[in-house]
C-alpha cells in the first residue's frame, strides 16, 4: 500500500515511522526533513498549504491511503484535496479542522449544544467591549482566534498583573485579528486526550500532560511545548472519574459535529483542565500533539 503523509516536523517524523512499518511511505513536504526522506520511496518538495498540486501529485503517484497532519496544512484543505480525488484520507477536512483554527467556532459550538465542560466567554470587537468583559468576568484567558502556535495564550496571573495589561493585549490582537476571545480563567492542572474519530465513535489514547511555559517553574513565555509525559493510565493528579469526563466531552464534541453536518475524521487533540468544578475544555486540536 502506497501511503502519502504530508507535513515535514518531528511530529511527522514519529508518523512517517510507523507508516514505513507497514506500508510504502510517500512524503510531502514545505522543506526537506532528512528523516522522513530516509524513510520514504519518494518525496516531494513544495508548499505544504497548495491543496491542488498535492491533490495532482497523489493522483500521479496512485497514492492508496493520505495523512495531512500540520495545523496549516489541515487549514488550507489539503485533506478535502486528496479526498475530491478519490483518496481515503485519515485526517479531517478543513470545515471540522475549524475546531483548532477558529476559537469562536469551537466555544459557540459547545454553547449552542449546551456541553459539559464549557466555559464562560465572549468575542469581542473594540477595545470598550473588552475592558467591560475583563470587568465582568475579573481573571481571564486572552486568545487570538486563528492558528498560533501554541504561543498566542495570555492569562490572568501569569502574563496579566492587572486588568489594565489585559485590555492593552486585547486592543494589540483586536487591531492584528479585527476581534479576540476573552474566557473566563479556569484553575487547575491540564491534561491532553487525544482520539481517534471516524466521525461517529472515538477511541481514546492515554492521557498526557504537556508543558508550555519556559523556564524552570513556569516562569517563562507559552511556546509550542516543552516536552511532555504519560504514565499509559491515569497522571498523577488525575480520578478515575476525570478520564471519563474528559471522554464524554470529547463524545459530546464529535456528536454535536456530525449533527451540524460537519464529520470530523482523524485525530481530535482535546486540551482539558482538572478543576474544582470538575473537568473544563480549554481548547482543541485537530491533530497529534507534538512528541
Amino acid at each position: 500500500m502506497k501511503v502519502l503523509l504530508v507535513g515535514s516536523g518531528a511530529r511527522e517524523h514519529i508518523i512517517a515511522e510507523q507508516i514505513a512499518r507497514s506500508a510504502e511511505l510517500y512524503a510531502i513536504m514545505d522543506r526537506k526533513n532528512p528523516g522522513i526522506a530516509r524513510l520514504a520511496q519518494k518525496f516531494y518538495i513544495t508548499d505544504t498549504a497548495n491543496p491542488e498540486a498535492i491533490g495532482l501529485w497523489a493522483i500521479n503517484e496512485g497514492i492508496d491511503l493520505a495523512f495531512a497532519s500540520p495545523d496549516a496544512v489541515l487549514a488550507a484543505g489539503v485533506s478535502d484535496a486528496l479526498e475530491k480525488a478519490g483518496i481515503p484520507t485519515a485526517s479531517p477536512l478543513k470545515a471540522a479542522a475549524r475546531i483548532e483554527w477558529d476559537k469562536s467556532y469551537a466555544r459557540t459550538l459547545m454553547k449552542n449544544h449546551n456541553m459539559k465542560g464549557s466555559l464562560e466567554f465572549e468575542i469581542v470587537k473594540t477595545e470598550k467591549e473588552a475592558a467591560k468583559v475583563i470587568k465582568d468576568l475579573n481573571e481571564v484567558a486572552v486568545k487570538p482566534l486563528g492558528l498560533t502556535g501554541g504561543k498566542g495564550v495570555k492569562v490572568s496571573g501569569d502574563h496579566f498583573k492587572t486588568q489594565k495589561e489585559a485590555v492593552a493585549y486585547c486592543k494589540e490582537v483586536i487591531k492584528k485579528d479585527k476581534s479576540v476571545l476573552i474566557e473566563e480563567k479556569a484553575d487547575g492542572e491540564e491534561f491532553s486526550l487525544q482520539v481517534f474519530s471516524d466521525g461517529t465513535r472515538i477511541c481514546a489514547m492515554p492521557p498526557v500532560q504537556d508543558h508550555k511555559r519556559a523556564y524552570d517553574f513556569d516562569r517563562g513565555v507559552n511556546t509550542g511545548g516543552m516536552g511532555s509525559y504519560t504514565s499509559g493510565k491515569l497522571l498523577p493528579f488525575m480520578a478515575q472519574s476525570d478520564l471519563e469526563q474528559g471522554r464524554e466531552i470529547t463524545q459530546q464534541v464529535v456528536d454535536a459535529m456530525r449533527q451540524d453536518g460537519v464529520s470530523f475524521k482523524g485525530i481530535l487533540y482535546t486540551q482539558l483542565m482538572c478543576t474544582a468544578d470538575g473537568v473544563k475544555l480549554i481548547e482543541f486540536n485537530a491533530r497529534f500533539g507534538d512528541p
